[in-house]
């Protein structure tokens, strides 16, 4: 009796990035998977906007950092309209200080871009068996993180202890970007900003 081979499932794969040589980069890692293909490319919120309506991928890989615009809004878009869609985040912040804010956000994994040419098709084999994928370390600071929580044993403190807005805030602060700025950057009054700068700065017990 013949063997006979099973037909490979293709994968879908969106890419949001606002940098042409990144996107190009991952298109030719990715391609080289016999399952593997790219159905979009976007540089922007509304360019993946399309593309999430209208070619349906089965992952989307998200900059977290766009010129004027924040991918994890893309990330809480997705998870409303497109729940099927996994979203991994592509960053070149810190996964210890973001990648839990990705999480809540509805991302399925967190890859540092110095490291996406290492790891980006094991993400994404991943999170399509419904699974997170971090770093082993980040997974057990983030395990260690739920469970002292859950048992009251260490309040927050720092960065940690700024809520998803504050942090966004807080980046820009450190962007060198004016109070002005800011609100037209994250769509809010210049009194609200300065509000928020005020929680921040008591928070870090810091002065500007």
């Amino acid at each position: 009796m013949m063997n006979e081979t099973l037909p490979t499932r293709t994968i879908r794969v969106a890419i949001l990035d606002d940098h042409a040589i990144v996107r190009s980069g991952l298109r030719m890692i990715l391609e080289e998977e016999p399952d593997l293909v790219v159905c979009g490319e976007a540089s922007n919120l509304d360019e993946a906007r399309h593309i999430l309506k209208t070619e349906t991928p089965d992952v989307m890989l998200v900059d977290i950092s766009l010129k004027q615009e924040n991918g994890l809004d893309l990330v809480r878009e997705a998870r409303k309209a497109h729940p099927d869609v996994r979203c991994i985040i592509l960053s070149m912040h810190d996964e210890k200080e973001f990648a839990d804010r990705a999480l809540r956000a509805g991302a399925a994994g967190y890859v540092m871009k110095e490291n996406a040419d290492e790891v980006a098709v094991e993400a994404i084999r991943k999170v399509l068996t419904g699974d997170l994928y971090l770093s082993p370390e980040v997974s057990t600071r983030i395990l260690k993180k739920m469970v002292e929580e859950d048992s009251g044993e260490k309040p927050q403190h720092g960065v940690e202890s700024l809520t998803d807005r504050e942090k966004e805030i807080f980046e820009c602060i450190g962007r060198g970007l004016s109070t002005r700025r800011i609100a037209e950057h994250l769509g809010l009054s210049a009194r609200t900003v300065e509000v928020h700068r005020a929680h921040i700065k008591k928070k870090l017990r810091c002065e500007e």
